[in-house]
């Protein structure tokens, strides 16, 4: 039903600044909710993450729904998961428009949002009344800007979310909060991780604990980062956030603009970024690969790189919601052609270039 909709709307929202657009997605899809539903997966998606059982591997990445507005809808629309956020402590108003550049020509975007959000206690409220039967949710944590001790921002955040969500999403990525990418550092990072694991052990119910890393670090970096989450006993990472890399292939006029560049332009970037974490940490940690994901063929390349579960969203923009149906009917398609029984059994099936 949604999906049937979108060809209708699309000529409207393409006249309108993306942000104007993305608030009127969001007020769309909150008023066509009743009119939602889920239909059943084929079981060869399934994939079992975190000790949760997802009905198929295809997420909704963190942006898209960052005040935990619409996540039923978004699941009823065929996403096997859904995260919410980023969401800070203390509400923010992010950086100054105009901060979302279309690059249609390179089916891509470039954002500068800022951790643009309602705060805390709006999500809380929100995720309270979330039926969890009704589907998987991730919570995705970050820092207000201001912040005078940005790893209590995420202590807070992740203690008072938690016990809402199916797992958390810690992003300490994003490139458009200054100084925010040094908390992969490996300092930084040990003592992040050992405040949050502490925290989580003092929850009734053990959440599993991600972290979503940048595509721009180095080998020695990534090696870090692998050893620590392993250490720290984290459930999964991110792979990855925005890219601050500007490819020379880009033919846009906005593709000078500053922020984070999402989309097909760093499905190679953060591909390879995967396959290397995936090599780091042996398979012992639960891999979402993102970026550049816009047909089933690049889902399928991320699990073979080491995925075990995959997330989207700038394609999302350009394609509208019947790409998630198309994604899954692909990878039904790929796993036939290639003899696998189920979408688990790809995981990792290519891990070198």
């Amino acid at each position: 039903m949604l999906g049937a909709l979108y060809p209708l709307a699309r000529p409207v929202f393409r006249r309108l600044d993306p942000e104007t657009a993305h608030a009127l997605t969001l007020k769309s899809l909150s008023l066509l909710a009743p009119l939602a539903w889920r239909q059943d997966d084929d079981p060869r998606l399934k994939v079992r993450a975190f000790g949760l059982d997802f009905p198929n591997p295809v997420g909704l990445a963190a942006g898209f729904d960052k005040n935990a507005e619409v996540p039923r809808t978004m699941l009823a629309l065929g996403f096997g998961f859904v995260e919410v956020g980023s969401i800070t402590p203390l509400p923010q108003s992010g950086n100054p428009r105009p901060r979302i550049f279309r690059l249609e020509e390179d089916a891509a975007v470039i954002n500068r949002l800022g951790f643009n959000n309602q705060g805390l206690d709006a999500a809380k409220r929100r995720l309270q009344h979330f039926d969890r039967t009704a589907g998987i949710i991730g919570v995705n944590v970050g820092a207000n800007k201001d912040a005078s001790d940005r790893i209590a921002n995420y202590v807070r955040g992740f203690t008072e979310l938690a016990p809402l969500a199916s797992y958390v999403t810690v992003n300490i990525s994003s490139p458009n909060t200054p100084g925010l990418r040094g908390l992969q550092n490996r300092d930084e990072l040990e003592q992040l991780l050992g405040k949050l694991t502490a925290a989580r052990a003092k929850l009734a119910r053990s959440v599993p604990l991600v972290v979503k890393i940048a595509p721009d670090l180095d080998d020695a970096a990534l090696g870090d980062i692998a050893t620590i989450a392993l250490t720290a006993k984290i459930d999964g990472l991110i792979v990855s956030n925005t890219t601050i890399s500007r490819p020379a292939s880009l033919k846009s006029g906005n593709a000078r603009e500053t922020g984070g560049l999402s989309g097909a332009p760093l499905f190679e970037l953060s591909t390879e970024v995967l396959r290397k974490v995936h090599r780091l940490t042996e398979g012992r940690l639960t891999l979402i690969g993102v970026g550049g994901i816009g047909s089933g063929a690049d889902a399928y390349s991320k699990i073979k790189a080491g995925a075990t579960l995959v997330q989207l969203y700038t394609a999302l923009t350009y394609q509208g919601p019947g790409l998630v149906a198309r994604i899954k009917r692909e990878l039904l398609q790929l796993l036939e052609r290639d003899g696998f029984v189920s979408i688990a059994d790809v995981v990792g099936r290519q891990t070198a270039t």
